[in-house]
C-alpha cells in the first residue's frame, strides 16, 4: 500500500484517467479483477474521487473512467509524523521544506536531521568559521558531506547553514610572481583561462610590468580568486586583467568572475584574437544573452555585433589562435596602464 501511495502522492497532475491507473498499478496485480478491487478500496478511502462528467466502464467491477486524487489524506500520516518531528527537535531545525515533498525526501533526510540536531543541542552555537570539511565532520561524522554529498543543500533547506558558520573551502590560486614589482602601490595582475596560454606567457612575465601571472584554470578562477589576498598578502591598489576563450563559456567565466571582483577584460590579447578567423565547434554551449551584452558593451557597435553574430552561428575564437611569440608581443609591448575599453 505504501508504494502504491507514492506512485499517487508523486503523479504530476490532480487527475488520473483509468488507463493511467492501470500503467501505473497492474504490475502489482495479475488480474482485473484485484486491480479493479484496490481502486474501489481507494475510491472508499476517498483517495481517488470520481469523475462523475466521465462516467463509469461497463466492466465488473465497474471503475471510473478518471479521478481525482486526494493527495490531502494520502499525506495526512506522513504531517503528523514531521509534526512529531517539529516537537522533537530543535528549534532551529525548520522543517517546511518537507510538507510540499515526497515523503521519500524526508526519509532520505531524517538520519542526518537527527545527528545535526544532537551536534546543535549539545554544543554552543558556533561563533567563529571553520573549514566545511572540518563542520561536516563535527555534524554527521563525514568530512566530505557538506561539499559533495548534498549537505550544503539540506543545511539551506532547514534553515541553518549561515549559523553553523561554515567557511567555503576553494581551490588554491595558482599564480606566478613577477619580483620586481612586487612592491609596487600599484600592481596589475594578469588572469588567463587555458593553460597552455598561461605556460606561453609564463617567460615574458618578468619582461611585463605585470606582478602576477594568474591560471584560471576555467571556471576554477570563480572560486580560488577568493584566495588571492591570502596568497599574496600585499598591500597596493591591485588591477586584474582577464583572457579567455571568445566563445560562451569563456565570456560567462569573466562574467561571474566580476561578481567577486572586478576584473577588466585584456584587450589588446581579445583584439588581436579578432582579427583571426573564428573556427566551429562551440554550437552547443548554452547561450548567455547577459554575460555577451556585459562583455560586448567593452567594444564598439561594430565589433559588438560581429562578436555577437559568429557566437550565435556557433563559432568561436580560443585563446590558442594567438600564438606564443605573438602572445608574449601583446603582453610586452601594450600599454595596460591607460587600458580603457575600445569604444
Amino acid at each position: 500500500m505504501e508504494q502504491i501511495q507514492h506512485l499517487l502522492v508523486t503523479f504530476k497532475r490532480k487527475t488520473i484517467m483509468l488507463t493511467e491507473l492501470e500503467e501505473m498499478l497492474m504490475a502489482h496485480y495479475s488480474s482485473y479483477d484485484l486491480f479493479a478491487e484496490k481502486v474501489l478500496e481507494l475510491e472508499q478511502s476517498l483517495v481517488l474521487m470520481m469523475v462523475k462528467s466521465k462516467g463509469r466502464n461497463s466492466r465488473q467491477p465497474s471503475l471510473a473512467f478518471q479521478y481525482r486524487i486526494n493527495k490531502n489524506i494520502l499525506m495526512k500520516d506522513f504531517h503528523v509524523e514531521l509534526q512529531h518531528y517539529r516537537r522533537k527537535l530543535d528549534p532551529l531545525i525548520n522543517l517546511d521544506y518537507y510538507y510540499g515533498k515526497d515523503r521519500s525526501v524526508w526519509e532520505a533526510d531524517l538520519p542526518y536531521l537527527l545527528k545535526i540536531n544532537q551536534y546543535i543541542t549539545t554544543n554552543p552555537k558556533p561563533k567563529s568559521p571553520v573549514p566545511a570539511p572540518e563542520r561536516s565532520y563535527q555534524l554527521v561524522g563525514d568530512e566530505k558531506w557538506i561539499i559533495e554529498k548534498g549537505g550544503k543543500e539540506l543545511l539551506e533547506r532547514i534553515g541553518i547553514f549561515d549559523q553553523l558558520q561554515i567557511m567555503s573551502v576553494s581551490e588554491p590560486l595558482m599564480f606566478a610572481i613577477n619580483p620586481d614589482f612586487i612592491h609596487a602601490d600599484q600592481q596589475c595582475h594578469l588572469i588567463v583561462e587555458n593553460k597552455a596560454t598561461y605556460q606561453g606567457l609564463l617567460p615574458a612575465l618578468t619582461k611585463t610590468n605585470f606582478s602576477t601571472l594568474i591560471y584560471g584554470s576555467g571556471k576554477a578562477i570563480i572560486g580560488s580568486i577568493n584566495e588571492f589576498s591570502t596568497q599574496y598578502p600585499v598591500s597596493a591598489k591591485h588591477r586584474f586583467f582577464y583572457f579567455g576563450d571568445l566563445d560562451r563559456e569563456g565570456i560567462s567565466i569573466w562574467h561571474l568572475l566580476t561578481n567577486k571582483q572586478r576584473v577588466e577584460l585584456a584587450l589588446p590579447f581579445y583584439q588581436a584574437c579578432l582579427k583571426k578567423e573564428p573556427v566551429t565547434g562551440k554550437g552547443y554551449q548554452r547561450k548567455q544573452p547577459e554575460a555577451v551584452n556585459a562583455f560586448t558593451s567593452n567594444f564598439s557597435n561594430q565589433i559588438a555585433h560581429y562578436i555577437e553574430r559568429f557566437l550565435a552561428n556557433g563559432l568561436y575564437l580560443p585563446q590558442e589562435t594567438l600564438g606564443t611569440e605573438e602572445l608574449q608581443l601583446i603582453w610586452r609591448d601594450s600599454d595596460w596602464t591607460s587600458m580603457t575599453s575600445m569604444k
